[in-house]
This record gives structure tokens, C-alpha cells and sequence, in this order.
């Protein structure tokens, strides 16, 4: 798994151009998996693009009642589920909430989401010796570990800048 783009994006960044990237990046994925990228899929994908911050279901419902016909939430959390399941999206467990990925890796990477409890953006970074550290120590234990989710909560770059 290869990270390029920042973990905070700047707050001046060309925010227009990192949606457009994000939804080419999807395009991208679901081609080289024959995957469908159908309408409701790419609506969500770009509700949930339009900033770093986690939505939540019924906020990706309200973003997209803005420029279309509201849809049943079984549509968006079935557009959500594939978006998950093909690495461009991933749930931010302790805010039940969903955070579009145009980072190039699969829905199995172990990432650590870092939450900036300022701005609510949320980076994400590589956490594969952390998270097998963890599922090993759980193992040793007598635990059958299913899902390991790392989740930091501090403050990003730009907002301590900004303090």
C-alpha cells in the first residue's frame, strides 16, 4: 500500500480537483474490477468527497436530497457497502460515519484513521505492524480477533497552526 497524497490535505487545497481525483481513482478501481460504477454509486462517492470530514448515512442522504430526489436509505447504505467493499470508502467506527479513500489500496489495508477533534477532518496512514501486533496479542490471549480499527483523536498540523 502506497500513501502519495498528504494525510491533512492543506485547508487552502484545490478541494475541486481532489473530488474530480477522487472520483477518476474510483473509475479506475471499478474498471479493473468489472466492477458496476452506477449513479447512485458515484453520487455518494462525491457526497462523501465534498470534504475530509465523515458523514454519517443520513447525512449523505441530506447531501444528496440537495440536487436530486431524496433516496431511501437502504440505496444509499447499499451504494455505501460496495463503496466499502472496493476500498473507497471507509467507516469511521466511533462516529458511525463513512469517509470517502482515493488512496490506492484494497478494503483489507490496516489503516489508522487520525481525527482532528478541531476541524473534524480525518487523515489516514498505514497500520499494518500495529494492528498485527494487536490481532497477535489478542490471539495469544484466546481471542478470535474479526476487525481491528485503530482510530486517533488529537489535533492535525494545520489546526495547531492555526491555535
Amino acid at each position: 500500500m502506497t500513501l502519495t497524497k498528504p494525510t491533512f490535505p492543506a485547508p487552502d487545497h484545490d478541494h475541486d480537483r481532489c473530488s474530480a481525483d477522487g472520483i477518476l481513482h474510483a473509475e479506475q478501481v471499478c474498471k479493473a474490477r468489472a466492477q458496476k460504477f452506477t449513479p447512485i454509486r458515484r453520487q455518494v462517492l462525491q457526497a462523501l468527497l465534498s470534504s475530509h470530514r465523515p458523514l454519517g448515512a443520513y447525512e449523505v442522504i441530506d447531501e444528496l436530497a440537495k440536487s436530486m430526489p431524496r433516496p431511501a436509505p437502504i440505496t444509499v447504505y447499499r451504494a455505501l457497502d460496495f463503496l466499502m467493499e472496493n476500498g473507497l470508502v471507509h467507516r469511521i467506527e466511533s462516529r458511525n460515519a463513512f469517509l470517502a479513500c482515493a488512496h490506492d489500496h484494497d478494503a483489507t489495508a490496516m489503516v489508522a484513521f487520525l481525527i482532528c477533534e478541531r476541524c473534524g477532518s480525518v487523515g489516514e496512514m498505514p497500520a499494518a505492524p500495529v494492528a498485527q501486533s494487536l490481532n497477535a496479542a489478542a490471539r495469544a490471549s484466546g481471542f478470535a480477533p474479526k476487525l481491528s480499527v485503530v482510530e486517533i483523536t488529537g489535533t492535525c498540523a494545520h489546526c495547531q497552526k492555526a491555535a
